[in-house]
């Protein structure tokens, strides 16, 4: 395997969906926009930007939601069993955002490099030092 590719498992909470991720991610953020934190229940979401061809379905397929009256609307995929969210695709995005905690080892996320949306996150949410943090989104 190359410098770029990787070998990494993973699904929702009731295992009716699994997937596998071969590419390296080209990002790795925490996002605290009011949408991604109405989504995880209050946390900010952690996620890795996965390249298109960098992720499959091998068990199940997932239910899709996408909203119909935001303005930065993304569509999400989840389990419609046990409702858990696996990841995110924005227009104008090639990718999927990937829920790190749906890792079968989220350790390999190793951290942000940087923070997104930072002026909408909480007081308590935590951004860890070193890590470059953006009221909206990096420039470029």
């Amino acid at each position: 395997m190359s410098n770029d590719q990787v070998d990494w498992t993973g699904g929702c909470f009731c295992g009716a969906l699994r997937y596998r991720v071969t590419a390296e991610p080209v990002l790795r953020a925490q996002c605290h926009c009011r949408a991604c934190t109405h989504i995880s229940g209050g946390g900010v979401n952690t996620f890795m930007l996965i390249p298109p061809g960098g992720f499959a379905w091998e068990v199940g397929e997932p239910a899709r939601f996408q909203h119909p009256e935001s303005q930065r609307a993304v569509e999400r995929f989840f389990c419609a069993t046990c409702g858990t969210h696996i990841f995110t695709q924005r227009g104008g995005l090639e990718g999927v955002v990937l829920k790190v905690g749906t890792l079968d080892a989220p350790e390999v996320f190793g951290g942000p490099r940087i923070a997104i949306f930072c002026e909408e996150g909480q007081a308590w949410h935590h951004v860890p030092e070193g890590v470059a943090a953006f009221d909206r989104l990096p420039p470029g």
